[in-house]
């Protein structure tokens, strides 16, 4: 699977057919509960990704065996202030400065709501389109593509361990007119997160692979439309 955003955007391209101005693999947090009549009116899909398949589930055996070797990281991490003892000043000044640009960028994040995963309204276009994320893919992932008329989302139909670039298709668009892509971050910290706001106001929020994507470049080159895509580019 390539990450590189050029590469991912020749992807969408290439396999797709898409006339893509950039991509990215996104996923979305755990879903909340929704009320049941909400839930079986949108279709009752799945809430959650498909289990993993049996590849994928040696290499989950695989960590577990690897338990050990988590416990000694962890201990390494809990000796952490200990360690800024031995470094010079110079490299422990350097390595608060990194815990403290870390934990400003949590709080940048809970302040814009990024760590939620979509606004709260059921019955708004976000929260409808949420309900039926994995009806239209049973995989984890999205290729979030940007074009410059609609937002498109391509998947493996279902879940897959290995060669998900090869196995996607479309599963869902959202033309530009009802949903632009915005990074409430921009030009303050760099994330993986992204919003796709809804014409109505509701949003939903994606989790990229990389902290700055291709996509967060994107946008950052698009000042005139305060680092959103959605009604034109």
């Amino acid at each position: 699977m390539g990450r590189r955003g050029g590469t991912l955007t020749t992807v969408a391209r290439s396999r797709l057919g898409i006339q893509a101005e950039c991509a990215a693999w996104c996923r979305i947090s755990k879903i909340p509960k929704p009320p049941r009549p909400l839930h079986s009116a949108a279709g009752g899909g799945p809430l959650r990704p498909a289990l993993i398949r049996p590849l994928g589930a040696l290499g989950v055996a695989g960590v577990a065996l690897l338990w050990p070797f988590v416990a000694v990281l962890a201990l390494l991490s809990a000796l952490e202030d200990w360690a800024d003892q031995l470094l010079s000043s110079k490299d422990r000044a350097k390595a608060r400065a990194q815990r403290r640009e870390a934990e400003e960028q949590r709080r940048a994040v809970a302040a814009q709501a990024l760590d939620q995963p979509f606004d709260g309204d059921w019955t708004a276009a976000a929260g409808q389109f949420l309900l039926r994320w994995y009806g239209h893919s049973s995989h984890p992932k999205r290729l979030l593509v940007l074009t410059e008329n609609r937002i498109v989302l391509a998947a493996p139909p279902n879940r897959v361990s290995i060669r998900q670039t090869e196995r996607m298709v479309v599963v869902a668009e959202i033309p530009a007119s009802e949903a632009q892509v915005e990074d409430p971050l921009i030009g303050t910290h760099p994330s993986d997160r992204l919003r796709i706001r809804f014409a109505d106001g509701s949003w939903l929020t994606v989790i990229t692979e990389e902290e700055r994507s291709e996509i967060h470049k994107h946008l950052m080159r698009l000042p005139r439309l305060g680092g959103s895509v959605g009604t034109s580019l």
